[in-house]
């Protein structure tokens, strides 16, 4: 038996959205006008609809389309294929028309002027345990009973786990041939001696003067940071993982098909 594929329909947040535009959509997709609404006030492209047919969603893509709206049709296997081996640097080196990347066990890639189509910035939210050790005084009865009365006290340590937020941000790059990032690295985890006499102790800083140098050594690429201007993908890892591909994944197939 062949089954068709799903379709989904992915649309790039407008600039403005009058009331009018949301009721039309509304009507297109056979939603409530609100529900529309909301997914158009996104910062980022989202996945407006799904069709069991490529013929119904392309009809619906071409009316959102007339309407303004910037609407892209996507078949399942390029939104949900499996994620490629990605390149993690934790150093690079800057060429004159060219960035070497070096990861933690010494292999390298190298990224030349016409190899980079999108410079992605992102962050997650992540939970932090930490264990907290503190020293306080308490009444000890046996000893003071052993010593006719008088007062015994003694240290006693008590060790409790405590969970923080931890923001990370993180910096994909990409070419134009494929939705999978040829580079990946994390705030945290980059080794950044190569700003030289730029570098600062806050790795925040620093993970942005080494954008800065990319955006010099890459001047035609894409640059795009909303995923970092967001509150953050927060939850447990396997669901930001997957989160967060499919928010990268978004905004790379909406700039590769404008």
């Amino acid at each position: 038996m062949v089954t068709n594929k799903i379709v989904h329909i992915m649309v790039a947040p407008p600039e403005m959205i009058e009331a009018k535009l949301a009721k039309e959509a509304a009507a297109i997709l056979h939603k409530d006008p609100y529900e529309v609404r909301l997914l158009l006030s996104a910062k980022i492209p989202r996945l407006i609809a799904h069709y069991p047919a490529a013929e119904e969603a392309d009809l619906i893509t071409k009316q959102l389309n007339a309407l303004g709206l910037k609407t892209i049709a996507l078949d399942e296997c390029e939104l949900r294929k499996s994620a490629a081996a990605v390149f993690i640097a934790h150093s690079l080196q800057f060429g004159e028309k060219e960035v070497t990347f070096r990861d933690k066990g010494n292999h390298l890639t190298k990224l030349e002027t016409s190899d980079v189509f999108l410079i992605l910035k992102g962050k997650l939210q992540a939970a932090a345990d930490k264990v907290v050790t503190a020293t306080s005084m308490k009444f000890n009865l046996t000893a003071t009973l052993m010593t006719g009365g008088i007062p015994i006290w003694q240290k006693v340590k008590e060790t409790t786990r405590e969970t923080s937020g931890e923001t990370q941000y993180f910096i994909r790059i990409y070419n134009r041939l494929s939705s999978e990032p040829k580079v990946e690295f994390f705030e945290n985890y980059f080794n950044y001696s190569s700003l030289g006499p730029d570098l600062t102790p806050s790795s925040l800083t620093n993970l942005n003067g080494i954008i800065v140098k990319l955006r010099t050594i890459f001047p035609q690429a894409l640059f795009d940071d909303r995923l970092a201007q967001l509150s953050g993908i927060s939850g447990p890892s396997d669901n930001q993982a997957r989160d967060m591909e499919l928010n990268c994944r978004l905004i790379y197939l909406y700039f590769r098909s404008v």
